[in-house]
């Protein structure tokens, strides 16, 4: 996206999480997009099922979510046909970012995997080679989770022993209900 000229086309920011957190990553892709000209109009930090421990956000979006959301694109709508002059949005961050050190939890193939390469052509980073769909490239996964969840065989799977340990960890963070955060 380096190569990405905005020409003062409008930008609507969006993020979705599981339910902890989504720390700076609004305020980084508003600058990351001032900087190539786009005029970030909107924002919305929406809340979605974790994608690692599922019982987090459970059933989100759910129908209360998606009225607010629609009633929010509502609002982007109304925002843009104004042709409101360009304010920055005053969104959550800190500056300098918070390093993000990656997600240590990292599916493997187990014994069930019948090679069908469904996982290799769907990962969005490319981290499962098409040729040996057994194996993860763990530098570059970004620990999403589709691979587990499109799985015929459900073959792919994390680490029984980590996946406890991390749910401790998460399990204080990601309990209370979050709202959907929104900013125009």
């Amino acid at each position: 996206m380096s190569g990405y000229k905005g020409n003062g086309a409008k930008a609507i920011l969006v993020v979705v999480y599981g339910n902890r957190a989504y720390e700076d990553t609004l305020r980084e892709l508003q600058d990351y997009l001032t900087a190539r000209d786009f005029d970030c109009t909107a924002a919305v930090a929406a809340i979605a099922e974790h994608s690692i421990m599922r019982q987090f956000a459970s059933g989100r979006p759910n129908d209360s979510d998606k009225k607010q959301l629609a009633e929010f694109s509502r609002q982007i709508i109304s925002k843009i046909s104004q042709n409101a002059p360009r304010e920055p949005l005053k969104l959550a961050g800190n500056y300098p970012y918070k390093d993000y050190n990656g997600v240590p939890l990292k599916p493997k193939a187990g014994k069930s995997c019948t090679k069908c390469g469904l996982c290799a052509k769907m990962c969005p980073v490319a981290a499962i080679p098409a040729d040996d769909p057994q194996k993860t490239d763990n530098s570059i996964c970004i620990s999403c989770m589709r691979c587990v969840s499109i799985c015929p065989a459900k073959a792919r799977k994390l680490n029984a022993l980590m996946l406890k340990v991390a749910l401790k960890g998460l399990e204080k963070a990601c309990s209370t209900r979050k709202e959907n955060e929104l900013f125009i």
